[in-house]
């Protein structure tokens, strides 16, 4: 044992063999989160008891995990976990890896949520405030449950339904529905093949694949990882966002509100159809970076 093997030392050295492997942009945070991982201890505790030595099975185990991190594998998928909303979500390689920019959907959604649509509205009014209204929400693709659960946790007294045609992914989504005693009802299905005609929803969210099936950024990155079927979208990116604007609108409630996730760039082509759906309201909402990331309409 020696002073290379304290916890500051440990975290300098994987700093820079994460720079070395090009993984730049969170190369600090990630060896923290290894770190913390190898020793079951939390980031607070790395800078508490920064010269604490590491024992031989500890620099082992931070050794693997610090290789598989080298190789490309995403963080969530070795930690097993991802933080969405503040709420501590299992992740697989049966889902996509949740993300902040996922978190303006929810934001969005809240926002709707506490107006109420029965005044006459333009596409540039607000509807008034209102808080005490139970919607019941449908979340389309709902991956490791990340929205339908963010959504639940804000919204208690909402009906919160979520589907995803992945088997897989629903029982990632229902662990994660348990550990967090949140109630959401979950289907298989393939967008609204599983949802009964009569039935209808006072908002449905998605976060679709909308990414291009030849886009070269599907072989860069932690997309590497992540289920191609939650990812792309064909030529356009748009073919799933097209059947969900299209089948939505029987699913809404007079004066529902449809909100979509997509790319940055294709905002105007997602507002399109949106207004070919005779949606009204239609407007976007800006991501974390700044990029439009969610429009939405509502079924007047």
């Amino acid at each position: 044992m020696n002073d290379s093997s304290t916890i500051e030392n440990c975290l300098r050295a994987a700093n820079q063999q994460l720079i070395q492997a090009g993984l730049v942009d969170s190369y600090r945070l990630d060896a923290e989160l290894l770190l913390a991982h190898s020793l079951h201890v939390s980031r607070t505790y790395l800078f508490t008891w920064s010269d604490k030595l590491l024992d031989c099975q500890q620099q082992l185990a931070f050794d693997e995990v610090l290789q598989q991190r080298l190789q490309g594998k995403p963080i969530a998928h070795i930690l097993g976990e991802r933080e969405f909303w503040g709420l501590n979500l299992r992740v697989t390689v049966d889902t996509l890896i949740p993300r902040p920019d996922s978190e303006t959907l929810v934001e969005a959604a809240l926002e709707l949520h506490q107006q109420t649509q029965d005044s006459p509205s333009t596409p540039d009014s607000k509807p008034e405030i209102k808080t005490d209204q139970a919607w019941s929400i449908l979340d389309l693709g709902t991956g490791s449950g990340a929205i339908a659960l963010a959504l639940k946790s804000e919204c208690p007294l909402c009906m919160v339904t979520a589907v995803d045609f992945s088997q897989k992914a629903l029982q990632v989504a229902s662990e994660n529905a348990l550990n967090l005693q949140l109630d959401i009802k979950f289907l298989q299905s393939d967008w609204f093949s599983a949802i009964q005609a009569t039935q209808s929803f006072d908002c449905i969210v998605s976060n679709p694949p909308y990414i291009e099936d030849a886009d070269p950024h599907l072989f860069q990155g932690d997309v590497r990882f992540e289920p191609i079927t939650a990812l792309t979208s064909g030529q356009d990116g748009l073919d799933d966002i097209r059947k969900i604007t299209d089948q939505a609108w029987s699913f809404l409630n007079p004066n529902g509100w449809l909100l979509i996730e997509h790319g940055y760039h294709q905002a105007k082509s997602v507002a399109a159809l949106f207004k070919s759906h005779h949606y009204s309201n239609i407007r976007g909402v800006k991501d974390l970076g700044g990029n439009p990331r969610i429009t939405l309409g509502q079924k007047r």
